[in-house]
């Protein structure tokens, strides 16, 4: 059984654009995360970056987890581990 889900980029049918306000924002930063974790796109993107930009991007979701998760819900949403 498959821990991961992108199912709301699957049903989303509203705006997809960014700067009008912040709902639609939310809405199109799911969009865009989900879009991209697609396989086969996240591998070709990978593969093109540069190594300065696999460490800026991941500093960038590690900083951005640290800041907004706690430890218990970063071991159960990112790491979909049971944590005390």
């Amino acid at each position: 059984m498959a821990k991961h889900t992108h199912d709301f980029v699957e049903s989303h049918d509203g705006l997809v654009g960014f700067g009008l306000d912040r709902p639609t924002d939310e809405d199109t930063l799911i969009y865009y995360l989900q879009k991209i974790s697609d396989d086969q796109l996240a591998r070709t993107l990978v593969s093109r970056m540069a190594d300065a930009e696999h460490e800026e991007l991941f500093n960038l979701i590690h900083r951005l987890m640290k800041r907004h998760l706690t430890e218990t819900e970063y071991h159960r949403l990112f790491l979909k581990e049971e944590h005390d």
